[in-house]
């Protein structure tokens, strides 16, 4: 007996629903759906034999700067962007 391939597999992913709408107006802007997205990507997996783009574990500088940006106590206030390039 011929053994049946199948032609496509289910993929199935939890994301937050704030993430998922983010994405959906991003793919619906160029034209194309989420699941024509996701193909996409593991496309561009398969060919590059790997992620399509770098990932790298931020230093403790960088994560230094991203915990000050995330604080809103330790940002400067400028009233106007004159004011900002007045101190830079």
């Amino acid at each position: 007996m011929a053994q049946v391939r199948e032609k496509t597999r289910m993929i199935h992913a939890r994301v937050e629903p704030r993430l998922k709408e983010s994405a959906e107006k991003v793919f619906s802007k160029v034209g194309i759906t989420t699941t024509e997205a996701i193909r996409l990507f593991l496309k561009q997996v398969e060919l590059h034999k790997g992620l399509p783009f770098a990932v790298a574990i931020p230093n403790a500088e960088t994560v230094a700067a991203m915990a000050e940006a995330n604080d809103p106590a330790a940002l400067e206030r400028y009233k106007s962007f004159g004011e900002l390039r007045k101190k830079a």
